[in-house]
């Protein structure tokens, strides 16, 4: 027998068809897909720029991104952003799910757990700027137009993913 899950989340079938016309309406209504890595290069390009600007002038990564953009924090994606974050918080709020606590495994502590976070998420954000986007920009939004990139990137992300937990299993036993 199944043991019951006190925690009510949505119907994960009910969640992908809700996501997926989520972002078949921001393919028709902006013409581009979803995507977080480029609401985050939008606020490192805006902080760079209020404290460095020779830099930002001089650097061809801010360079390139600043032709042809308005004030980086005027990108809708980085609205899009903020609309998750506070969603997120509200849901869990409203379901009476939030919590402020770190997850982990039996054998990880949290000064040990914090810092593989840390390094995971730099990784990954690396990893977002090599492949043009992070995963629902490049993989989810590129599966949906049909790009063979969208694809590389998911199989990519779930093959990275799974030899590293591999790898890092023991931390969660």
């Amino acid at each position: 027998m199944m043991p019951i899950n006190e925690k009510q989340y949505m119907n994960p079938y009910l969640a992908g068809v809700l996501l997926g016309l989520v972002l078949l309406a921001t393919i028709v209504i902006t013409g581009r897909g979803l995507g977080a890595s480029g609401a985050m290069k939008s606020a490192v390009v805006a902080v760079v720029e209020n404290v460095a600007p020779s830099h930002t002038e001089n650097a061809p990564f801010y360079v390139d991104y600043a032709q042809g953009h308005d004030h980086p924090l005027k990108s809708w994606l980085f609205f899009e952003v903020i609309g998750v974050l506070i969603g997120g918080f509200l849901s869990g709020m409203v379901s009476n799910r939030l919590r402020f606590s770190t997850n982990r495994g039996p054998n990880l502590s949290i000064a040990k757990r914090l810092p593989f976070a840390v390094v995971g998420g730099v990784l990954f954000g690396i990893g977002a700027q090599l492949a043009r986007g992070c995963t629902s920009g490049a993989a989810l939004s590129g599966m949906a137009v049909l790009s063979a990139g969208g694809f590389l990137t998911m199989i990519a992300i779930f093959g990275s993913g799974y030899m590293f937990a591999w790898f890092f299993r023991r931390l969660w036993r």
